[in-house]
């Protein structure tokens, strides 16, 4: 009774055993490669399967969600012989769970290693100035070649990038000096502009200023004309209104004569000969007033005219 009880008890656990080898549950984006007696038989995919117990067995349990895998700096030679270090970044996805079994053993080193030898041909074509500023160039290319040989793998390389481009310290330095001198001409050229744009406009200001200033002066003369000329011809209609005599006339211009010597930078006074018939209105007219006037001899002055010069 004892061995039945022990029979019965393998039995069950046998069976127990077989059921978990039978069913087997793949979880989603997920994929398993079945094997019997070591030959592939088929995919499991996502969900309930069942499988024959102790004769299929699960190879390899394939994500099938993208990855992302980053690899170490790599040492690359450049077209004018720098060493440059740069970081790059993975992001594929497994498209063939049994390409990706049957065909590379390692498809992570396998991609690690096309990425560099890839990045050394790339890189190896260009400058460094070139390298630094294409990585967009390098990233389309690199991808390009990765996906081309990926695809037998049954893996898709969706993205490429470039976490960092390092060159060696001494450029470095050199760059530095590179960017802070040409920081520095551009702060300069900057202030220069400032300094052209404050005096231009200050010219523009002053000559305006000065145009404006030399208006007004012209508005002022020609007022001032216009007042002058005004007053002219006031005096000159008040005199002819007046109709005065060749006598008036006469005293007037004999007051206005010293006026005409006023001033420090006359040193030559040039008597015109309008004096003459001046001073012949004025005899004239007080010899009228007082039958003669005290200084003025006409009469002599006719007789010295009318003798002959003394041979």
């Amino acid at each position: 009774m004892p061995s039945v009880i022990i029979v019965l008890v393998i039995l069950v656990v046998l069976v127990f055993i077989a059921l978990i080898k039978t069913i087997q549950v793949i979880p989603q984006a997920s994929a398993a490669i079945v094997e019997r007696f070591g030959r592939y038989t088929r995919t499991l995919n996502a969900g309930l399967n069942i499988v024959v117990p102790f004769i299929d067995t699960i190879r390899n349990r394939i994500d099938l969600r993208e990855q992302v895998v980053p690899f170490p700096p790599q040492p690359v030679i450049t077209q004018d012989n720098l060493v440059v270090n740069i970081d790059t970044v993975i992001y594929y996805q497994v498209t063939d769970a049994r390409a990706a079994t049957y065909e590379v053993a390692s498809y992570i080193q396998a991609i690690e290693q096309l990425t560099v030898t890839t990045l050394r041909n790339i890189i190896g074509g260009m400058d460094l100035e070139r390298t630094l500023t294409s990585r967009e160039e390098i990233n389309a290319a690199l991808r390009g070649v990765l996906d081309e040989a990926t695809g037998k793998w049954g893996i898709r390389v969706n993205r490429v990038e470039l976490k960092a481009i390092e060159p060696p310290t001494s450029i470095q330095d050199s760059m530095e000096k590179q960017m802070r001198a040409d920081r520095d001409k551009r702060a300069a050229i900057l202030t220069a502009e400032g300094i052209r744009q404050s005096q231009i406009l200050t010219a523009e200001g002053e000559k305006q200023s000065a145009i404006l200033r030399a208006e007004g002066e012209a508005k002022a003369a020609a007022l001032r004309a216009e007042g002058e000329a005004q007053a002219v011809r006031t005096v000159f209609e008040a005199i002819h209104a007046g109709d005065p005599d060749q006598k008036l006339l006469s005293y007037q211009y004999l007051q206005m004569l010293p006026k005409i010597a006023e001033g420090d930078a006359n040193k030559l006074w040039i008597v015109p000969s309008e004096i003459g018939d001046a001073l012949k209105g004025l005899s004239g007219a007080f010899g009228n007033l007082g039958g003669g006037a005290p200084g003025f001899d006409t009469s002599a002055k006719e007789r010295r005219r009318e003798e002959p010069p003394v041979d």
